[in-house]
């Protein structure tokens, strides 16, 4: 009797192993099928699996994903509810994702709310959780609560370039702050359609106040906001008065007759270079997001002698002739350029 207990126990879990090695397969099939937008077909696979391997987690968690893509966002979400309660010891921070996004898709952002946070107290380290609160918040109309959420996502990932194309957007007010969100966001990508959104958005902040009347005079107009912030006594956290006066100074100099044979590069290598001087001298018991985490960065990009490269990368977002040659003539310096951007310590 003992032998064929053993026996049967034996069969019974090599037939187990089985059904989970067939359910996998079922579910990678299924994730072909979800990257591919066939949503319906990929749901099917993952019922399969879990018909094979009831209550398995990767199908499960991989279903709810899909459902949420699909826009089935009740299922999506009791599914993500199940999983939770079934496998709490398990590393379901994407889980939470699915869970807030599909509450936040179906109208329940204050709900979808409490999720990301619920995911946060997990996983406080998981910049994706910070994100998706952050497109929750900001979809609420609550921007300086969203402004932090994208910022704690940079803290915790400082190469995804989601989070900083919020916060230029975001930042907009404030154009140094967005400047700086926009021009990190080109050091990791400068291909895409927001790459040139976010450069475009750059030339015309630098350009902001500046312009040249029909009689060739200069127009210079600083708002007031700033000048009185300059002055002031106590500074404000992110305050980049100083920055954006001497930026304005600079902008207008690309109309003296010195500099009317520069290329559009140069320009902007000069009036970046001069905003980072600029940061470089007024850094002193400055505070906030932006002095502490972002400023360092660039400052030590133009210790470096990186702003020329950095400029002729950018601007190939917009396919500039200038850029392109300068990208084929000095692969050195654009390779130094991302071997330090890619190996900076964040602050």
């Amino acid at each position: 009797m003992k032998k064929i207990g053993y026996l049967l126990f034996f069969c019974t879990n090599l037939i187990l192993a089985q059904n989970s090695e067939e359910a996998k397969k079922k579910i990678n099939e299924g994730i072909e099928l979800h990257d591919a937008g066939k949503y319906d077909e990929a749901i099917s696979k993952y019922n399969e699996a879990l018909a094979l391997d009831k209550d398995n987690s990767f199908a499960l968690t991989e279903k709810a994903m899909t459902l949420e893509s699909a826009k089935k966002y009740d299922e999506a979400i009791e599914i993500s509810k199940r999983v939770i309660q079934l496998y709490p010891n398990e590393d379901n921070k994407t889980v939470y994702i699915t869970y807030g996004n599909a509450l936040d898709h179906s109208g329940k952002p204050d709900l979808a709310l409490k999720i990301y946070d619920e995911g946060l107290k997990k996983y406080p380290n998981y910049y994706q959780l910070y994100f998706n609160k952050g497109i929750t918040l900001f979809n609420s109309k609550k921007n300086e609560d969203a402004i932090k959420a994208f910022q704690n996502a940079t803290k915790l990932n400082p190469n995804h370039t989601s989070s900083f194309n919020a916060l230029a957007v975001l930042n907009s007010s404030n154009r140094i702050a967005s400047i700086l969100a926009s021009s990190r966001y080109l050091a990791l990508d400068n291909k895409t359609a927001r790459a040139k959104g976010n450069l475009e958005a750059i030339i015309s902040l630098m350009k902001r106040g500046v312009s040249k009347q029909g009689d060739n005079s200069i127009s210079l107009s600083i708002d007031e906001k700033t000048l009185n912030q300059v002055n002031a006594k106590k500074k404000l956290e992110n305050d980049f008065s100083t920055a954006d006066m001497v930026l304005s100074m600079s902008a207008a100099l690309d109309f003296d007759e010195k500099n009317k044979n520069k290329s559009e590069i140069e320009k902007f290598t000069d009036k970046f270079k001069t905003m980072c001087d600029a940061l470089d001298e007024s850094k002193k018991n400055q505070k906030g997001y932006y002095w502490e985490f972002l400023v360092p960065y660039f400052l030590e990009m133009k210790n470096k002698n990186l702003i020329e490269p950095f400029s002729n990368i950018i601007f190939l977002t917009v396919n500039n002739e200038n850029a392109i040659e300068y990208n084929k003539k000095n692969s050195e310096r654009i390779n130094e350029f991302y071997n330090w951007s890619k190996n900076y310590t964040w602050k």
